[in-house]
C-alpha cells in the first residue's frame, strides 16, 4: 500500500489527476513492453491519445 501511495501522491505533486493516471496505466500495462515500464511512472507518463500521436 505504501507504494501505490507514494505513486499516487508523486502524480498529484507533477499536477497529474492520480484516477486518470491509474485508470491509463491499468489499462495499458498488459500490452505495454517491459523494457517500457518506466513510461508509465507519473513524472514520465502521457495520456494515451497523446503517447500515441508522438
Amino acid at each position: 500500500m505504501a507504494a501505490i501511495y507514494s505513486l499516487i501522491a508523486t502524480a498529484k505533486f507533477n499536477d497529474i489527476d492520480p484516477q486518470a493516471w491509474l485508470a491509463d496505466v491499468l489499462a495499458r500495462l498488459p500490452d505495454h513492453p517491459t523494457k517500457r515500464i518506466d513510461e508509465l511512472l507519473p513524472w514520465k507518463w502521457q495520456p494515451q491519445s497523446v503517447a500515441h500521436a508522438a
